[in-house]
Order: structure tokens, then sequence, then C-alpha cells
């Protein structure tokens, strides 16, 4: 269930079975000379799509702008402040948590479980849920003690990991990688980009501005081989972190 493709009876009425809502999180950013700009926002969306079916729950709109100030000196990337994204991920979860207008026995939602597709998110939204949890109780909103915020990073399922090594090994990398570019395949077979890469790639160097970044990875490659990548890798590591992190959205819904 998209909460895009619904009406506010569809989720009213999905309200009365559950107060868990799945909301993925990506980003825009340069991904190598054959790696999407849309990377991270199309596989998280996927898989959170894919976990939606089969744990019968509701899929909010893609988040596609993350925190990625630094590949911004790559043409086509973009990218929201800290501060920024802070705020847009507050407002967002106190919308859907206020309690339904006519209804005062009924609560908005509770759980609220971000599937995410790229690394410089986290810690953003680790601090933005901390103001979210600060805010809700200012707002004096009933309810807001059992207002739970979790994040999954797909590529940190246990089972993508191990296949991601056993397929890929230290050309895995930790940016444009083929796992990530392999599921993106598997999405848009259409998509699949073609382009000379050097066998030499840059890794192990710390993380600063946007031109920096460029300097010292200059085709946006951290590390990895995106080469290696095939739509038929790219469907298993799907079915593998639906499969994984299903699991983990049910456990999160079912805590206290």
């Amino acid at each position: 269930m998209q909460l895009h493709l619904s009406t506010w009876l569809e989720v009213e009425r999905y309200l009365e079975q559950s107060n868990g809502i799945i909301l993925p999180i990506g980003s825009t950013e340069q991904h190598s000379p054959i790696g999407l700009i849309g990377t991270d926002a199309i596989c998280a969306e996927a898989i959170a799509r894919g976990v939606g079916e089969s744990t019968h729950a509701i899929v909010a709109p893609t988040i596609n702008v993350g925190m990625a100030l630094h590949h911004t000196a790559f043409p086509g990337s973009m990218s929201l402040r800290p501060s920024t994204m802070i705020l847009m991920i507050r407002d967002y979860v106190t919308c859907l948590a206020r309690p339904l207008a006519g209804n005062s026995k009924r609560s908005g939602f509770r759980k609220f479980f971000f599937i995410n597709g790229h690394g410089g998110n986290v810690a953003t939204m680790k601090a933005a849920f901390s103001e979210t949890y600060a805010h809700l109780a200012d707002l004096g909103i009933e309810g807001s003690d059992r207002v739970h915020c979790q994040v999954s990073n797909w590529y940190m399922c246990g089972s993508v990991y191990r296949l991601a090594k056993e397929l890929y090994g230290d050309q895995e990398g930790s940016h444009a990688t083929p796992s990530e570019v392999a599921l993106t395949q598997y999405i848009y077979p259409e998509s699949i980009k073609q382009a000379p890469l050097s066998e030499d790639v840059a890794k192990g160097h710390p993380i600063y501005g946007a031109i920096d970044f460029r300097r010292r990875y200059p085709d946006g490659r951290m590390g990895s081989n995106p080469a290696l990548a095939t739509p038929e890798h790219g469907k298993q590591f799907y079915e593998l972190a639906v499969k994984e992190i299903s699991s983990a959205y049910l456990e999160f819904l079912n805590a206290e």
C-alpha cells in the first residue's frame, strides 16, 4: 500500500489495524561514470515497496534528496544541508503522528521505519529523530512518548553484505559499489550504462568538502568496481534485503 496512491479514508482504515509506516530515503548524487545519480533513492524505494508488500505496511513517498554535500562538485548531484534535513524529517513525522481530527480515540502513526540507501544520511537522521521526539513533546501531542523512529540501511543487511563480499571481494568498495549498481540494473534494465573505468581507483581518504572529495576521488568511485554489477546480482540483493528487512520491520512494529 503506497501512501500517495491511497485516499485519506484508506489511510484511516489502515490506522485501525496498524500504526506503522515505512519511509524510503536515499540521495541524488553521482555514482561513478556508470552508476545512476538516483541510485540511493532507487534502491531504497524498491526495497521499501517490497517490504511493504511482504508485511502489508503502508509506504510513504520516497525522500529522494539526502545529505550529500561532499558529492556536489559533480554535475547533477543535489543535497540538503543537515539542518534542512533534520527539519524535513521532523515535519514529516509530526504530520503523520498527529491524532486524527474528529476521532479523539484514534492516534496517528507511531512507528516510523526508515529504509535508507545512503550512508551520508545516517548521522543526520539520528539527530533528526532526537529533535523530533523533543518537538513532539513540546507540542504536547498525546501519545508522543510512544512515537519511535528506526533506520534500516539495506546495504548493511547481513545477507546482503555477505553476498557482496562473495561476489566482489575487495572490489565492492564503499561508494558506487557493484551491489547497489546491480540493484539499479535489476530495477531499471533499460537504463544500464557503460563507460570506461580506470584500473586504479582511489580509496581510504577522509571525507571533507565537495572540491576536496572530487580531487581525492576524481571519477566518483571509492574503492569500488561497479563494472562487475549485473541485473542477476541485483535480483539476489533485492530478494535478500526485502526478506531481512521485512523481519526487522515486524520486530520493530511489535516492540514496546
